[in-house]
């Protein structure tokens, strides 16, 4: 199974991408796990807040498979601790899933068709993050999954 996390727009700031480089390849370990940069909208001032959320749900569909289990990285998804969300995974991988894939949105969250397309949606806190900092979460807590899977000592339960 692949894992893929989808996210709007590039990383500015070079030592979050550091971190998040270094959970990406400690995950390749366990997993392949890619993740796919969709570049900023350009000329949003004469947009609204929907089309804009219209248009960056165009460019995520455009990369979705029918096959694939969609997760949306929401304020309103469930919630789980680190034990919960491997239990997720596995049943995801057990599923014989080819692609399982996570997006992180845009700044004004999902349109109504990624939302209807979704099969599931996932809250990593009821605080609010910048989306640079989701990738960082996101692709720790996927690598902490796998070491709990594995029963390996990075996660002290």
């Amino acid at each position: 199974m692949t894992i893929k996390l989808v996210c709007i727009g590039k990383t500015d700031k070079k030592e979050l991408e550091d971190l998040i480089d270094i959970y990406s390849k400690r995950l390749k370990h366990y997993i392949k796990f890619e993740m796919e940069i969709i570049p900023d909208l350009k000329k949003t001032k004469n947009l609204d807040e929907q089309q804009q959320k219209s248009k960056e749900g165009e460019l995520i569909l455009s990369g979705i498979q029918n096959s694939d289990f969609l997760v949306l990285l929401d304020e309103n998804g469930k919630q789980f601790t680190s034990e919960t969300f491997s239990e997720y995974i596995q049943k995801r991988m057990n599923t014989g899933l080819k692609r399982l894939i996570f997006v992180i949105g845009g700044p004004y969250g999902f349109s109504e068709e990624v939302y209807k397309r979704a099969d599931s949606k996932v809250s990593l806190s009821k605080m609010t993050f910048s989306h640079q900092m989701v990738r960082l979460f996101f692709t720790e807590q996927l690598y902490r999954v796998f070491t709990i899977l594995k029963n390996e000592p990075y996660h002290h339960r």
